[in-house]
């Protein structure tokens, strides 16, 4: 939303990925980067036989040298270190996955560095204060919307023209 004057979230779409009374989780979905998956399996020593230019995203300001998997499908052998978060988005953080998908690249991926974070009730008291929406979440919203519409195509999914948008408090 408007109001939210941080830089690091200016027109992102959040894959949150968990919520509960300990903090939050989540995953900036449209925020590519200039580094690509060869880039980075090269230097942990995975060999990437994937699009050679496949992007890596930025999921968000913390710990931008920790590594996500978002795959549409549950790859075998890691399936205990798999989060699914919705139907067809799946979320891990092991080697084993990004190997496995480094051989594999399915059709359905995703590779973040970093991710976004709240402590426990800091989403929720943002959320009360109107600076954030909230939307359902698909598999195709994560993989298939082009990452420069994908916040057009969720608020405009709402019922939302974004230039309608106003900085009032509230939960939406």
């Amino acid at each position: 939303m408007p109001q939210l004057q941080d830089p690091n979230f200016h027109r992102t779409v959040i894959l949150l990925i968990e919520h509960n009374e300990e903090g939050s989780f989540g995953l900036v979905l449209n925020r590519p980067t200039d580094v690509i998956a060869v880039e980075i399996c090269s230097s942990l020593d995975v060999a990437w036989r994937g699009d050679p230019g496949f992007q890596i995203r930025c999921g968000g300001p913390v710990q931008p040298d920790s590594g996500w998997v978002v795959s549409g499908v549950s790859e075998p052998g890691f399936d205990r270190e798999l989060s699914e978060v919705v139907q067809g988005v799946h979320c891990t953080s092991s080697i084993e996955a990004l190997r496995s998908v480094a051989v594999t690249q399915p059709k359905n991926l995703r590779l973040f560095l970093g991710y976004t974070g709240w402590g426990p009730g800091q989403l929720d008291a943002e959320l009360a204060h109107g600076a954030w929406l909230t939307a359902p979440v698909n598999a195709q919203s994560v993989f298939e919307i082009q990452d420069d519409r994908l916040w057009e195509r969720v608020l405009k999914d709402l019922g939302i023209d974004p230039a309608t948008l106003v900085v009032l408090p509230g939960v939406h």
